[in-house]
């Protein structure tokens, strides 16, 4: 069974659902199908979407290769960096804030693995030093997104239509997030 995919590790996770979707991790195929699916029908769809699975596995491949080329950051780039977010970023909370229609507390700047910003129930905000690296707009989604978490504490329909409000191009923002984000979180020491 699976047998096109000898190199990867496959995880197949049942649950109450409708369809079946995949997920591709560097050296894992995560298979999410509906209860009672037998694993014929599931090697059926794995078949029919080989060529989607071997092109994004070579992307994801490629992205190894060159994140395992890149030399970690220096105390002196992540203290540089951190410098430089103290000055930005307050600056871009305090002229979207009012946009948002929100207040806010602290503002801290972090060297973080897992997250680019997060708001406490408190309103206080913390960032993701990193961000110093990324193109403008994606800071400013960054900032909206926590931002907006002091309306809604949740990432659910009515939060991202705020981000929406806010920042219409908040997708392109994610995406370049999703596409980019693991080169410079893998070069923190």
């Amino acid at each position: 069974m699976f047998h096109q995919f000898e190199n990867l590790q496959i995880s197949i996770i049942y649950s109450k659902r409708k369809t079946i979707s995949i997920e591709l991790r560097m050296d894992e195929l995560i298979v999410r199908a509906p209860k009672g699916m037998s694993c014929r029908e599931i090697n059926v769809f794995l078949h029919e979407k080989q060529s989607w699975i071997e092109k994004h596995l070579a992307k994801l491949q490629e992205r190894k290769r060159v994140l395992e080329q890149l030399s970690p950051f220096t105390v002196a780039e992540i203290r540089e960096l951190a410098d430089r977010a103290l000055i930005i970023i307050p600056e871009k909370v305090k002229k979207y804030a009012p946009i948002v229609g929100v207040s806010y507390g602290r503002i801290t700047i972090r060297n973080q693995r897992s997250r680019w910003g997060s708001c406490s129930s408190k309103g206080n905000l913390n960032f993701n030093c990193l961000l110093m690296l990324f193109p403008d707009d994606v800071i400013d989604y960054v900032v909206v997104h926590e931002l907006c978490h002091r309306k809604h504490m949740n990432h659910s329909a009515d939060f991202y239509a705020e981000v929406e409000r806010v920042f219409p191009e908040y997708r392109r923002c994610q995406k370049w997030l999703k596409e980019n984000g693991a080169l410079y979180i893998s070069r923190l020491p």
